[in-house]
């Protein structure tokens, strides 16, 4: 990470390979250009093996010598220094690695420029610069384009030209010119002056060195830009994919690959027909007293994983949890033929699930847990609400009606009661719906606290 507290001082010296300002606060982001810099690393070292292995093989072609003995030790230099490279490479600052891209760049001019201690040749200094070796500094240009940032990238084209210029510069300073040898090829080309210019021994062509680092400098700085862009794509993806989780959270998977392609139904705001469920632990204040609060959360992680899992497992969403309980919906953000037949659905299989869970309870020596479920299917609203942090709301009459049907379940003794409005919801989606109302009696006219008029519900015990 990014080490926010250094001086300006330092922070200027190594603006050049900063990497882009991201929030790595963000576990997603942060996992995202880990991942991203770790793979490309791996990748950018592989490349450069393979790289280097064929660049030994084209030398022993292109000279069949010992004395190519040389430039094979360049080249395992080059190797190792990208596994050192490997190690130090982490997301945001590393000076270690800066250093070890440099002594790559430092390696290869070295390599190129340093005549041959193994070669007999007796040529000028200046016709190492005749090989075009220069062009073996694209491979790790290429290879830096897997695994750094942008500015790094940029920084790479920068440091070759800046060392090689130098480098040649300083050949040419000290380089003893081969008395006679021009004045020679000058003979040997008497009408040709052109050509004799072309190959003079003694001459470092000042003009293709510098050739040679603009074109390379060009290309550093294309592929520095297109780096920036793809590290905004990496980005962009990484928010995606930090929203579909977000998303996760609520909604079932189903709904959560709708949503991330058209968000549009969260953004209206509307009336639905939805059925909305209620759960709770019955008699919760009374068990959690006394009891050691590790065991209490644990309890409740217990419940909410199972009661979430079916509420995705049913297509509905979890609209909040509600301490020892929870709110669910169906139908929402996008309404469906079968909501209120997966909210008695989801509502029995809950049921199901507690009774195994107080199974396993039992045998463990713990303490059973009851609950109480409420269903009811009306008109609610839809929408954002908020200013700064949006939330997705469903308001109504249907909402709260639900939650006074899952109070109901004590005064009823019975685990699930819904309303006359789900049953008769479940007729009109289709033939399951004998089968969903199987174990459930009908209550006629009870009063609903909070409901002006008589409700017809029905209960199910067992």
């Amino acid at each position: 990470m990014t080490d926010t507290t250094a001086s300006p001082s330092r922070l200027d010296r190594l603006s050049v390979t900063r990497p882009d300002s991201f929030d790595l606060d963000n576990k997603y982001t942060e996992a995202a250009l880990e991942r991203h810099k770790r793979e490309g690393l791996e990748l950018a070292v592989r490349a450069r093996w393979i790289a280097m292995g064929l660049t030994a093989v084209l030398l022993v072609f292109l000279n069949p010598q010992w004395e190519v003995l040389w430039y094979h030790f360049i080249l395992l230099l080059i190797c190792a220094n990208g596994w050192f490279i490997r190690r130090a490479g982490r997301v945001g600052q590393s000076r270690a690695e800066l250093l070890l891209i440099f002594v790559d760049l430092l390696i290869m001019t070295l390599g190129m420029i340093i005549p041959n201690p193994f070669s007999d040749d007796v040529r000028p200094l200046a016709m190492q610069y005749r090989f075009d070796n220069f062009q073996y500094f694209f491979i790790i240009l290429a290879a830096g384009t897997l695994a750094y940032s942008w500015r790094t990238v940029i920084a790479i084209g920068s440091w070759t030209a800046g060392i090689w210029t130098a480098g040649w510069i300083i050949a040419w300073w000290v380089a003893t010119p081969m008395p006679g040898l021009s004045e020679r090829v000058a003979e040997a080309l008497v009408g040709y002056p052109d050509v004799a210019e072309w190959l003079k021994p003694n001459s470092f062509m000042p003009e293709l060195r510098i050739q040679q680092v603009i074109v390379f400098m060009m290309v550093a700085v294309t592929l520095g830009i297109s780096m920036r862009r793809l590290n905004r794509l990496l980005m962009m993806n990484a928010g995606l994919e930090r929203e579909r989780a977000n998303l996760s959270r609520y909604f079932s998977p189903n709904v959560v690959d709708e949503l991330s392609q058209n968000d549009e139904p969260l953004k209206q705001v509307r009336k639905e027909n939805i059925a909305v469920l209620f759960i709770d632990i019955v008699g919760f204040t009374k068990y959690a007293a006394g009891r050691d609060p590790y065991e209490v959360i644990e309890v409740l992680r217990g419940f909410h994983a199972r009661m979430e899992a079916e509420v995705f497992r049913h297509h509905g969403t979890l609209d909040k949890y509600l301490g020892d309980g929870l709110m669910a919906t169906f139908g929402t953000p996008v309404p469906t033929p079968l909501d209120a037949s997966n909210a008695v659905a989801c509502a029995r299989a809950m049921v199901d699930v507690i009774t195994r869970w107080n199974v396993e309870r039992r045998r463990a020596g713990e303490p059973e847990i009851n609950i109480g479920v409420g269903v009811h299917f009306g008109s609610v609203v839809l929408g954002d609400i908020g200013a700064n942090r949006l939330e997705f709301a469903v308001i109504g009459d249907a909402v709260n009606v639900a939650a006074k049907l899952e109070a109901m379940t004590r005064e009823l003794q019975a685990r699930v009661v819904i309303s006359e409005a789900v049953r008769a919801q479940l007729g009109a989606e289709g033939n399951s719906s004998s089968e969903l109302m199987v174990g459930f009696e009908k209550q006629e006219n009870r009063a609903i606290r909070g409901v002006e008029t008589l409700m017809d519900v029905w209960v199910m015990r067992e």
